[in-house]
C-alpha cells in the first residue's frame, strides 16, 4: 500500500510499505481525510523530535514513520475480541494518543499525561496519511451520519480546544482572552462559543486570522501590536480583568499581557507548545492570587463530546476550519508549502488519504 512516511528533516517519502493485518482487539481503518497538524510541520522542519529515534517504549518503533494523527475513515476489519459496536463499514474517527494503560497518570484517569505517551502517525502503529491503518479498538469513535468525513478529520484539534476550555474554571458568564488565531486557537474560540461564552476577546496580528477569529465567534479582536491589551481587556470587564485567558500562540509577550489582564484568583491557561524557555514575574500572579495551569492534548471523554456537538450543530462552524485539500501523493511535492509559506491564510489543510468513502 501506499503512505507518506517521514525519514528525517525536510524527509518525506511516499513508498510502499506493506499493508497491515488486523490483530487481536484492533480494528483496521480505511483513511479517508487527515489534517496536516502543526506538529507534522515542526517535525518536517526541524525534527525528528516527537518522532522517536530509539525504540519506543510502547510501538518499539522509530523513524521511519507513517505521518498523520488527525484523521477520519471506514473501517474495513474487525480483529478478534472487538466489542459488538464496531462494524465493517463504520465511519469513524481516530483518538491517537498511545499510553500504557499502567502508569500512575493512566491510573488516575489522564492518558494524555501517560509517562510514556506517544500518537499513532508519530510515534508508530502507522498513522492516517496512507491507505490502510489498523489502531487499538480504544483508538476508535464513530461519527455519526450527519458529520462528514472530512468534519470527522477534525475532532483531534478541536478536541484539543475542548479539552483545555473543560479543563479550566471556565464559566459561561465569564471573559476570555484567546491569544493566538490559529487552528487551536480557533479551536479554543468554538469550544467557548458553544459553551455559551458571552465575551470572548482575542489577540492576533495576522489580518487573515483576525478575520478567521471574528467568523469563528470572536466577539472583540484586538491587534497586540498596535492595541493595549491589558487596558482593553479591563475596559470590557469594568476594570476587574478577565476570568480565564487561553495561550495558543506561545509568546513572551502575549504571555505578559494575558498575566496582567486577569483579574483576581483569575486563570491563565497553557495549551502552547514553547519553542523556548519564557519567563514571568511569580509576584504578578501571587499578589492576586493569580493561576497558571498546563493542559496537554485531551481526555477519552473530550474526543466523544466534541463529536457530540458537532452533530448537535453547536460547532457549526467547524467546517469553515477546512481552508484546502490535496491527494495523498500530492503532499511530497506540497512539502507543506501551504503551511509553511501560507500559513497566515491556512486553517487546516486537508489530505484525501484514499478519497471519500
Amino acid at each position: 500500500m501506499k503512505a507518506l512516511r517521514f525519514h528525517g528533516k525536510e524527509d518525506l517519502r511516499y513508498e510502499d510499505i506493506s499493508e497491515p493485518a488486523c490483530g487481536k482487539g484492533q480494528v483496521k481503518i480505511k483513511p479517508a481525510w487527515c489534517g496536516i497538524c502543526g506538529s507534522d510541520l515542526h517535525e518536517y522542519i526541524g525534527g525528528p523530535s516527537l518522532c522517536p529515534t530509539s525504540p519506543h517504549p510502547i510501538t518499539g518503533e522509530t523513524v521511519p514513520l507513517t505521518f498523520g494523527h488527525e484523521f477520519s475513515g471506514v473501517i474495513e476489519d474487525i480483529g478478534e475480541g472487538v466489542s459488538e459496536r464496531f462494524s465493517r463499514g463504520d465511519r469513524v474517527c481516530v483518538q491517537p494518543i498511545i499510553y500504557d494503560g499502567e502508569c500512575g497518570a493512566c491510573q488516575d484517569g489522564l492518558i494524555n499525561c501517560c509517562y510514556k505517551n506517544g500518537f499513532i502517525g508519530l510515534s508508530g502503529w502507522g498513522g492516517g496519511l496512507s491507505e490502510h491503518v489498523v489502531v487499538p479498538e480504544y483508538a476508535v469513535y464513530k461519527v455519526p451520519d450527519n458529520v462528514g468525513l472530512d468534519v470527522a478529520a477534525l475532532v483531534e484539534p478541536l478536541a484539543v480546544g475542548w479539552h483545555a476550555v473543560n479543563a479550566s474554571p471556565f464559566k459561561p458568564s465569564d471573559t476570555a482572552l484567546v491569544l493566538g488565531g490559529g487552528p487551536i486557537g480557533l479551536a479554543v474560540i468554538q469550544a467557548l462559543r458553544a459553551k455559551g461564552c458571552q465575551q470572548i476577546i482575542v489577540s492576533e496580528v495576522s489580518p487573515m486570522r483576525k478575520q478567521f477569529a471574528r467568523d469563528f465567534g470572536a466577539h472583540v479582536v484586538l491587534d497586540p501590536t498596535k492595541d493595549d491589551i491589558v487596558a482593553c481587556c479591563k475596559e470590557r470587564t469594568e476594570n476587574q480583568g478577565v476570568q480565564v485567558t487561553y495561550d495558543a500562540a506561545g509568546v513572551q509577550s502575549g504571555l505578559d499581557q494575558a498575566i496582567l489582564a486577569l483579574r483576581a484568583r483569575g486563570t491563565h491557561v497553557n495549551i502552547a507548545i514553547w519553542e523556548k524557555r519564557c519567563s514571568f514575574f511569580p509576584s504578578d500572579l501571587v499578589f492576586r492570587e493569580k493561576s497558571y495551569m498546563g493542559v496537554a492534548t485531551y481526555q477519552k471523554g473530550d474526543f466523544q463530546e466534541v463529536i457530540e456537538a458537532l452533530s448537535d450543530g453547536r460547532l457549526d462552524m467547524a467546517r469553515k476550519m477546512i481552508t484546502k485539500r490535496i491527494g495523498l501523493d500530492e503532499v511530497v511535492e506540497e512539502r507543506f508549502n501551504s503551511l509553511i509559506k501560507d500559513k497566515t491564510n491556512q486553517v487546516k489543510v486537508l489530505v484525501r488519504s484514499s478519497g471519500e468513502v
